[in-house]
């Protein structure tokens, strides 16, 4: 839960900033979000492209990012921007890189290719937007592309103009391809971080889909605005008594004589090894949770 498979970070709150946005950029070292997409595709202009890319190797350049996950969205490589984008991605060196609208192995392949061939040192992973319906039938395809990739992030704004498909509370006639998604992430291992929310003025609206998100078993979500990221780090963060449920399932599974068993009873419930995973797992997000609010 809210751990990036990649890094071991957490993945709760992933705010979007756009890189021609200088005033921006000076706030993200101060912000709560657990992860920054520094924004070079839909954001900027094309005009304005070469400024907002000497703005973000600026920010690279003087800004300390001591525990704060860093992703560069690139424009595709197929586009006039993409291999000027990536050669700002490896001189900069985030945690991630994040490819727009991929819909094909081969867009995974060669970002791959060319973060190999910069050099094994450069531990740059890969997340992939699948944001379109050829993204969505073939992301199963797409995440075995590469052993980089670690993460799905949904975009629903191009997904919707695709589709034609109203933006509605609920999103009901989107759930089918949220799942479809989400379960591709998990059958390969893969975190899957759910889409913005466009109106960040409607604060109730947000929490309703951030606990939707939650409830369909999303690692975090893709935010728009720094007002979104407290309740974003409060829904996709351990309940309470989930935390303390796992702890009771890893002491029950550490007490003698459990050692060569697979099932056991809990307070009249029978617990399996795969639940001892599952809390291990909630226990590790809980406690990066609570070194975060320490440092704090």
């Amino acid at each position: 839960m809210a751990i990036n498979s990649v890094s071991g970070s957490l993945c709760r709150s992933v705010l979007s900033v756009p890189s021609i946005n200088s005033r921006a950029l000076k706030k993200v070292s101060v912000l709560d979000c657990d992860a920054v997409i520094f924004d070079l595709e839909d954001s900027v202009a094309p005009e304005r492209k070469a400024e907002a890319r000497d703005n973000l190797s600026a920010f690279f350049q003087e800004t300390p990012r001591a525990g704060l996950h860093t992703i560069i969205r690139i424009n595709a490589l197929d586009s006039e921007f993409g291999h000027e984008d990536m050669a700002l991605v490896l001189e900069a060196w985030p945690d991630a890189v994040l490819i727009p609208k991929v819909e094909h192995v081969s867009d995974i392949q060669a970002v791959a290719g060319m973060l190999e061939d910069a050099g094994s040192g450069r531990n740059i992973a890969i997340w992939a937007m699948i944001e379109t319906p050829k993204g969505v039938l073939n992301a199963a395809t797409i995440a075995t592309a590469d052993k980089k990739l670690g993460c799905l992030v949904v975009g629903l704004n191009d997904l919707r103009k695709a589709t034609g498909v109203l933006p509605q509370p609920g999103r009901s006639y989107l759930v089918p391809w949220l799942m479809q998604i989400l379960l591709v992430g998990r059958a390969h291992d893969l975190d899957v971080i759910d889409s913005v929310f466009n109106d960040f003025q409607d604060a109730e609206a947000f929490e309703a889909e951030c606990a939707q998100a939650r409830a369909m078993g999303f690692d975090g979500k893709m935010l728009i605005h720094p007002a979104q990221i407290e309740a974003a780090n409060r829904h996709f963060a351990p309940d309470p008594q989930a935390v303390q449920k796992a702890e009771g399932i890893v002491a029950a599974f550490a007490a003698p004589g459990t050692e060569t068993l697979n099932v056991i009873n809990l307070n009249g419930k029978m617990v399996e090894r795969l639940h001892l995973v599952e809390a291990e797992k909630l226990l590790a997000a809980a406690r990066l949770i609570a070194e975060r609010q320490r440092k704090d």
